[in-house]
């Protein structure tokens, strides 16, 4: 679709350009197509991205645009394609006199603070360098600076991502958090660098990079903890992946607003982390943040936990009670597994969500609240509206902005820096010196599905951690690998899921809380569990 409104922009009507590809207009340079690639993928994993640059129209002339490119999914999570808006910010340019005559300094050829290099570019173009980055990459100056080559001839494909992200904070912030790319040398080679890169000028955008530190391209198999680094951290939260990187910024996007969240995931997946990362970014940060588990409050508690009681209103009831509602009031109230809540309960949690206001319990008095709910659940909600035995009404008031967490076998790539974070954590908690992680350790952690997702591997990261006498991480690998045996390599997840369980079962001897304790699961999960997978007593 090409709407009116680009017609205009562009200067030109619809059908001269469907079907066509972007770019559609000016030169069609593989680096561009390139460059246009990685946005929509950066736009599929993140939902949308935003960026400035020159667009280019039919007769040939460019106006500077804010394009602001949008996932399309249907109702599934499938990607559909892409739109995108596209505003002419050219103005901007008068505003900007001054930034462009700060930019036309010329650049010192020595390292400064640690700076290892330097680059200064217009777009994709490098205009200027300095000595150091020439001798770090082993190009001349003339190699660079001649026009033929662009920034992302020096960077492989799979990091064409990370620069627009760091694009993308320069025109929000004026420079990016520091991150870690590779280049690539002249002779073909690679070399690991860490930079930083800061806007000079807005229209046109030109911007200038530092390289922080190098290394020669040898890349060692340490696996110090560090945890600034390889990964993306977010407050408590680990991890680097594309689908981890969309939810931190889902994240974000919803943390100032005020709405409803409703969060969706596995056991284990760090629900928990999320509902208070969305509370420590939101305007209430400085108001509470109560939570409440309700699958761990027995059913007939729950309301008065929720709600408070006033003094006399049950057999017991000898003061008045404040309830998590009131606790919450201009903050953040957490319901974690709020599809435990009860078909009977329902009706009076929709009521004060939607008109913000409740009675205790055994009181008259409406009591006007301000609260922000966040609530999460590893139930499948649908399938229990289907079932009656949750509200439709309750589950579309609640699912305002749903976030789903991946399960860990869907971001494998973050294991290593989640073993790394743990192994640290509990190191320093035991008074231990662990420096590392065996190769075929981490390995192994990498191929494991962890059924019981991060959760899990936090639980066996402290075993292996009690276990370890020396400076290297000695891991109960037998443990896991005997597991992914016994199920075979055609077992499904759920298969894997039953299987592991019954085996803890058994040798917990059949006790159900000795059991949810090893598993990392709170009783009533494992209980769940026990009935989605159809495990019996009969089985244990």
């Amino acid at each position: 679709m090409w709407m009116a409104g680009a017609e205009l922009l562009y200067a030109c009507n619809s059908s001269e350009v469907i079907g066509q590809r972007f770019p559609l207009f000016g030169p069609q340079q593989n680096h561009l197509h390139s460059a246009h690639n990685a946005e929509l993928s950066r736009a599929a994993a993140l939902g949308h991205t935003v960026k400035e640059d020159w667009q280019v129209k039919k007769d040939g002339s460019r106006f500077w645009a804010n394009v602001v490119t949008m996932a399309l999914e249907d109702e599934h999570g499938h990607l559909q394609g892409f739109a995108r808006v596209v505003r002419d910010v050219t103005t901007v340019q008068n505003r900007d006199a001054e930034l462009n005559r700060a930019s036309e300094s010329r650049l010192s050829d020595s390292p400064v603070n640690g700076v290892v290099g330097i680059v200064y570019a217009e777009l994709d173009k490098v205009p200027e360098v300095n000595q150091v980055f020439l001798d770090l990459v082993g190009y001349t100056l003339e190699d660079v600076t001649t026009g033929e080559m662009h920034w992302p001839d020096l960077t492989p494909a799979e990091y064409f991502a990370l620069d627009l992200h760091a694009h993308e904070e320069c025109l929000k912030f004026g420079a990016c958090t520091p991150f870690e790319k590779e280049l690539i040398r002249k002779d073909g080679t690679r070399v690991s660098v860490r930079v930083v890169t800061a806007m000079l000028l807005l229209a046109p955008f030109r911007w200038i990079t530092f390289i922080l530190n190098a290394d020669d391209g040898n890349k060692s198999e340490s696996v110090e903890p560090d945890e600034g680094k390889g990964q993306h951290n977010f407050g408590e939260i680990v991890g680097n992946s594309a689908v981890m990187l969309r939810v931190l910024r889902q994240v974000e996007l919803v943390a100032p607003t005020g709405a409803t969240v409703l969060i969706l995931g596995e056991t284990g997946t760090g629900k928990e982390l999320i509902a208070r990362a969305i509370h420590h970014l939101s305007p209430r940060r400085h108001r509470p943040c109560i939570t409440l588990n309700c699958a761990a409050i027995p059913t007939g508690l729950l309301e008065s936990e929720l709600f408070g009681y006033e003094r006399g209103a049950f057999t017991g009831a000898l003061t008045q009670k404040i309830g998590r509602f009131e606790m919450a009031n201009q903050g953040t109230l957490f319901l974690d597994e709020v599809g435990d809540i009860p078909m009977d309960l329902q009706p009076k949690l929709l009521r004060a969500l939607q008109e913000k206001s409740f009675e205790r319990l055994g009181g008259t008095k409406t009591i006007p609240i301000d609260v922000r709910l966040v609530a999460a659940t590893n139930r499948n909600l649908n399938q229990m509206m289907a079932d009656r035995l949750f509200r439709s009404d309750l589950y579309y008031r609640l699912k305002v902005f749903p976030i789903t967490l991946p399960a860990l076998r869907d971001r494998p790539e973050d294991i290593p820096a989640l073993a790394k974070h743990f192994t640290k954590k509990y190191s320093e908690k035991m008074g231990r010196h662990i420096e590392t992680i065996p190769s075929d350790t981490m390995q192994a952690l990498v191929n494991w599905s962890w059924p019981g997702n991060i959760r899990e591997l936090e639980n066996f990261i402290e075993r292996a951690v009690i276990l370890s006498s020396g400076t290297s991480l000695r891991a109960p690998l037998a443990e896991i690998r005997k597991v992914a045996a016994e199920f075979g390599s055609t077992a499904t997840l759920e298969q894997m899921e039953r299987e592991y369980i019954i085996k803890v079962f058994r040798e917990c001897g059949g006790v159900v809380t000795t059991t949810a304790t090893r598993l990392g699961l709170h009783r009533t999960t494992l209980n769940a569990m026990m009935r989605k997978l159809n495990i019996s007593r009969g089985d244990l």
